[in-house]
Order: C-alpha cells, then sequence, then structure tokens
C-alpha cells in the first residue's frame, strides 16, 4: 500500500506581514496609551504635586516681617521700637559632618558644643529642615559671624558662606527707657507678640505683617524672578503720658515706699479736663528688655488691676451725692457730740466727731460719723445711683488690658449696716483708675470724662488713623463739686492732709486709711493698711488730680497723711512748673508735728462686731486706735495697739525738701529719757 503524500498548505506573504503589522500597531496602541494615562495621571491628578517639587526646586520663599509699630510718648519720644536683626539656623539634610559644623558654629559664638551637635543630631534623625543656632543678631555680630564660618571654596547663593547654615531676617523689640512706663507700655515676647501693656491691648495695630517674598533660580543659584506680597503696614501709637512727668512720679512713688517700707504702690496723674493720663507708675517695677528677670507680679499694671478697700477717700463720693441731693450744704452743721453711731445694732466710734461741727470740719478731721448721718440720709438706692454715675463696679474703658471692674453690690444684697460701712470706704472694692476718675470729675466742676491713655494711631508715614476725642457725662452740679473742692481744701489746710501743702500752689485733696483683707485668717487685718491720698491742684481750677496709693506700708507712719501725702506733694511741686501752670499762692510749708495734723485713726475704724458685711473682722477692734502717732486728749488708754513712734522735731526747714523726713517711718524709741516724748499704745487681747 502506497503511503499517502503529505500535503502542505502555502503560506501567504501578504497576510503574514498584515498580521506581524497589525501586531505592531497594537502594541504602540497599548505604549501610546498607557503613556497617555501617566500624563493625564501626572498632569490631572499630580499636577499640583509636581509644581511644587518644581518650585522647590529652583524656587526660595524669604518670609520677614514688617517692623513692629513703633510707642511714643506725647513729646514724640520712642518709648518701644524694633530694629531690624539675624537670626541664624541650620538645615541639618545639608549638613554631612555634624560634628565638625558643631565645633565651627560653637567657636564662632564663643559657646560650648555640645548643645549645637545634639540638636543637629537629633535634627538629622527626624528629617528636620530648621534648627535654631542663633537668635536675634545685629549687624554688627551677624557680619563677624560671616566671616568667621567663610568657607572659600563653597558655592553658595547666600551667606554665611557655610554649608548647611542659613539666616533669617527678624526684628527684635527695644525699650529705649528701661523700666520707665513699663507696665504701660507692656513687652513682646521673642515671636513679637504683646505680652503686656500698650503692646498686649493694642497688638492688632502695632503688629507688622508678614511679607513674603518669591525668588527663582537657576542651577547656578542666580535670581532670575522675583515676587513680593505685602499688606497694610503697621501702625503707630502715641499716648497721653509724658516722659518727663512719668519720671518724676516714678522716683517720687520710689522714694515714698522705700521711706515707709511699703509692700507696693501706685501713683496717677490725670488732667481732668481732658482725661488724659499724664503719668501711671507701679513699684515694684521691671525692665521690658530683661522681663524674664523679673517676677511676674511685677509686669502687674496694679493702678488698673488691684482692687482695694478704698477707706475715707470714698466719702467723697457720700458727700457728693448728698450735696448734689441738696441733703446738706457745706457749711451747714451736723451733730457728731456723741461720739460714736450704732446701726443695726454695731457701733461705729469715732475720736474726733465730739461736738456739733460744720460738713468742712467734719470732712477735714475725717468725721466716721457725719459721713455715715450723711449717707443714712441718702438712702441705699440714692447712694447707689451716685456710685454708679462715679463709675464704681464698672471698668473705666482705658486703653489698657485686664483692668478691673472693682466690687459694689447692688442694694439688695447689703446687710443692716452695709450703707453706714460703704459711707466711710468699706464694703467696696475699687481701683486706683476708678478713684481718680471720681475725683477728676469734681476737679471738672462735676463732669466726668473719661480717661485714657492713647492719644492718637497713625500710619508711619505720619497721616492720623486714630485721634482720641473727648467724652464728657455730668455726674454733680457745679454747685456741688465747689462745695466739695472747699471740703477737700479745708483738709489740707487744717485737717488731715496738712503735709499735701504745695509751696507756691494751693492744694486740696483727702487721705484714706483702710484695713486690708486677710485671705488667709478670711477676715480683716489690724497690722495691714492700705494708705492713699488723693490730691488736685490748684485748688480752684485744677489742673492735675495726683493719687498716691501705698499698701502695707510698714512702721508708726502708716496713715495716708503721713505716708501718701508727702509723696503728692513732691509730685506737684515738680510738674506744675513743668505744665506751665501759673502759682496762686505765696504760701510756704508750715512747721508740722504730730499734734498739728489731726489723727487718722478713724479711717480704720470698723463696726464692733466679729462679722462685718461678711468679712469677718477682729471683735472689739473697732475701739483700737490703729497707726496713731499722735494721741487725743478726748482718746482713752484703753485697747489700743502697742506703736511707739518718734514725734517730728517741732521746727524744720521750710525749703522745698523740709517734707522728706516726714516721708520716712517713724524710729522705734525704747530709751526711758524720751518715754515722755513718745506714744504707747497697748493692745490687750
Amino acid at each position: 500500500m502506497k503511503r499517502a503524500k503529505k500535503i502542505t498548505k502555502q503560506k501567504n506573504p501578504a497576510q503574514t506581514a498584515f498580521t506581524r503589522f497589525m501586531l505592531v500597531v497594537a502594541f504602540f496602541i497599548l505604549w501610546i496609551g498607557a503613556i497617555g494615562v501617566r500624563l493625564v495621571h501626572l498632569q490631572v491628578n499630580q499636577s499640583e504635586w509636581l509644581r511644587e517639587r518644581a518650585q522647590d526646586q529652583r524656587r526660595d520663599e524669604l518670609k520677614s516681617r514688617m517692623l513692629r509699630g513703633t510707642i511714643y510718648d506725647r513729646s514724640e519720644r520712642a518709648l518701644a521700637m524694633s530694629v531690624k536683626v539675624k537670626s541664624l539656623y541650620a538645615d541639618p539634610r545639608e549638613i554631612e559632618d555634624v560634628e565638625a559644623t558643631a565645633q565651627d558654629v560653637a567657636a564662632a559664638l564663643k559657646i560650648k558644643p555640645d548643645q549645637i551637635a545634639k540638636d543637629l543630631r537629633e535634627g538629622k534623625e527626624t528629617n528636620k529642615r530648621f534648627v535654631w543656632l542663633a537668635q536675634k543678631l545685629d549687624e554688627d555680630a551677624a557680619h563677624q559671624l560671616n566671616k568667621e564660618l567663610e568657607t572659600y571654596d563653597l558655592k553658595k547663593f547666600d551667606t554665611p558662606k557655610y554649608k548647611g547654615l542659613h539666616w533669617r531676617e527678624e526684628q527684635k523689640r527695644s525699650y529705649p527707657y528701661k523700666n520707665l512706663a513699663a507696665q504701660i507700655v507692656g513687652f513682646s515676647n521673642a515671636d513679637d507678640i504683646g505680652q503686656a501693656g500698650i503692646e498686649q491691648s493694642q497688638e492688632e495695630i502695632l503688629r507688622g505683617n508678614v511679607v513674603k517674598k518669591w525668588q527663582d533660580r537657576d542651577r547656578l543659584g542666580r535670581v532670575y524672578e522675583e515676587q513680593e506680597a505685602t499688606r497694610e503696614p503697621p501702625k503707630d501709637v502715641v499716648l497721653t503720658i509724658s516722659h518727663s512727668i512719668q519720671y518724676k512720679v516714678e522716683q517720687a512713688l520710689e522714694k515714698g515706699a522705700r521711706a515707709s517700707s511699703a509692700k507696693s504702690g501706685m501713683a496717677i496723674v490725670l488732667d481732668p479736663r481732658n482725661g488724659e493720663i499724664l503719668a501711671m507708675a507701679n513699684y515694684p517695677s521691671f525692665d521690658p528688655n530683661r522681663y524674664t528677670e523679673f517676677p511676674t507680679e511685677n509686669y502687674q499694671n496694679r493702678a488698673i488691676q488691684a482692687i482695694y478697700s478704698p477707706g475715707s477717700v470714698f466719702k467723697l463720693i457720700t458727700y457728693g451725692a448728698a450735696l448734689d441731693s441738696n441733703l446738706i450744704t457745706a457749711d451747714g452743721m451736723i451733730d457728731c457730740s456723741r461720739g460714736f453711731i450704732e446701726v443695726a445694732g454695731h457701733r461705729f466710734n469715732d475720736p474726733h466727731a465730739t461736738k456739733t461741727m460744720s460738713y468742712v470740719e467734719a470732712m477735714a478731721v475725717s468725721s466716721n460719723v457725719a459721713a455715715i448721718k450723711t449717707g443714712m440720709s441718702l438712702g441705699k438706692e440714692n447712694f447707689y445711683l451716685y456710685a454708679q454715675k462715679f463709675g464704681f463696679g464698672q471698668p473705666t474703658g482705658i486703653e489698657l488690658p485686664a483692668e478691673a471692674r472693682g466690687l459694689f453690690r447692688s442694694p439688695e444684697t447689703w446687710n443692716g449696716d452695709s450703707l453706714a460701712s460703704m459711707s466711710i470706704g468699706y464694703e467696696v472694692g475699687v481701683t486706683a483708675m476708678q478713684m481718680v476718675s471720681a475725683y477728676a470729675a469734681i476737679a471738672n466742676g462735676g463732669v466726668r470724662v473719661k480717661p485714657h491713655i492713647i492719644k492718637e494711631i497713625r500710619h508711619s508715614g505720619g497721616k492720623p488713623a486714630f485721634v482720641s476725642e473727648l467724652t464728657g457725662t455730668p455726674i454733680v452740679s457745679q454747685d456741688a463739686a465747689r462745695g466739695l473742692r472747699k471740703m477737700l481744701r479745708e483738709v489740707v489746710v487744717k485737717g488731715t492732709a496738712k503735709r499735701a501743702q504745695l509751696n507756691g500752689y494751693t492744694s486740696a485733696g483727702k487721705t484714706g486709711t483702710a484695713w486690708k483683707y486677710n485671705a488667709k485668717l478670711k477676715r480683716v487685718d489690724a497690722g495691714k493698711f492700705v494708705s492713699s491720698f488723693i490730691g488736685m491742684a490748684p485748688a480752684e481750677n485744677p489742673a492735675v488730680v495726683i493719687l498716691v496709693v501705698m499698701d502695707e506700708p510698714q512702721g508708726g507712719a502708716r496713715d495716708g497723711g503721713q505716708v501718701s501725702a508727702p509723696v503728692f506733694r513732691e509730685i506737684a511741686e515738680g510738674i506744675l512748673p513743668e505744665m506751665n501752670v501759673v502759682p496762686d499762692a505765696n504760701y510756704v510749708q508750715e512747721d508740722l508735728t504730730a499734734q498739728t495734723i489731726p489723727s487718722e485713726i478713724e479711717e480704720v475704724v470698723l463696726p464692733e462686731t466679729e462679722n462685718v458685711n461678711g468679712i469677718d473682722a477682729p471683735k472689739n477692734e473697732s475701739k483700737k486706735n490703729v497707726g496713731k502717732t499722735a494721741v487725743s486728749s478726748s482718746v482713752k488708754e484703753t485697747k489700743r495697739i502697742e506703736i511707739e513712734t518718734k514725734p517730728e522735731p517741732k521746727k524744720e526747714s521750710k525749703s522745698p525738701n523740709a517734707d522728706k523726713k516726714l516721708s520716712k517711718p517713724a524710729a522705734l524709741n525704747t530709751d526711758a529719757k524720751n518715754k515722755s516724748s513718745t506714744e504707747r499704745v497697748k493692745k490687750k487681747t
């Protein structure tokens, strides 16, 4: 059988070529499709990321802050200003030899390299791009560092010519007058953010806006394109305070506080006609250039933040309300012959209220009986209404941070003796700013002008952006204000504030001495006082109102007439000529002794009770003579606190500085020879 022949099919060359062609086409279609999909993904989904990466490679973004606004006093003296500085930082990712870099930088900065090396190692391990090496150096220091760190063979577009090191443009706040008006001006922290005073309250106005600058560079680091974005520049703040007046007030306050060994002190000088604060001082103070070196409590502006019991200076409100309500007249008479008054079962003793006297005389000797009777005649609602009109229990609106409201409760919460206590300045809490504002209203004819410390806010070019406007509110009538000034004048001429008499000028004012509340004992402390004096000069047409408050003065001299009035005198005699106030008297300070000035003992007398308006008081201490340096013949020798004071000389120099000795604490004298000329007050417990 024959084998079948194998049949082979002949291939078609054209078909083969076509198949191969289609395979190639399919491959290219798939290839182009994949590329297209990838391009779409890159161009659509990853476009922003790629653009940012490209900009990072060629573009530098430089951020700098515009210089913070300047704070001026009323005479254009810069109290706070900013200067340009540089800060050195490292990019650890660019540094190859950490130890060598740390050694070189430390040698240039003249510090130990250990901390620098540690920071750089940590930055490299955590992939950081920013590590501070030195901050806020001036131009000279930065130039010196550039010289010491220069690497000559390194191609680098910025300074310093050292691999991985760069400069950042910054600013530093400078306070040329150091601690002058420190609590008013405040300070800024390392990030140029205001932390106290005007620096804090006007942060948005003073803050320098961030300026962004973009620089595009080629591969050699050369800039070929640059863009900059800026916003509205910061503004400057002009204050109402006077540099020279502020200095005099601070010096007088510090001297008085040291002389009386006071825990702290505060003083305010106010122009009653326009509400401008000419000076506001606190003791102790601090230097805002070195604020970290001082206790934080020194930052506090006690003049607007500290709340205290005013004592007899608050009698201005009591008598002012009665005069305006036509219940009394300044020359009218009031019976104080009993020497005490009982209200709601509590007895208020008054060693100076032993006769019928005029209201002028009652104010001069600071009679508690007269003030309480006057307050009771007003009634709760009327007394509360006038206290509100004078601004108590509410902030004054001064342009400083953290102003306290004070404490003044509504009548429905009062106790039976509350009105009596408030009439003599207890059971209320005030700030120094509230008190000086109330006295300024009387100095200004009964019109209270809102106090302010910013004169104007202006653009860096000098064009004003804001100017303070006067806003006055009538509180009492002009006749009532005139009557009050007459009463306050008598306090200085014949009463408890003879040490506030001025050479060449008339003055008027009121002393105040009040027990302090002891939080640990949960009652008032008979050994701690707040002593104050608020005065105005000249008496008939006041150009200034001056407040002086001393917290916890020590020694024999502790009442407002002895501790604070001499400070008022030194301030007034120093600033009135500077303000071009014409002298209105040829008066020369008279000889002052303890016997010629009525004692202020009555100003710390509280009801004879274990609980005074919700505050526990030492039982029966209302009869004690606290801080007294001259004993009246009508005062008994029982239940007294033992204090020995050395009497002042009967004759003093009549020079302008004759009162300096009076502001010092009286020395204790135990010598038997001097016992006849000293006062012993014994405390029985």
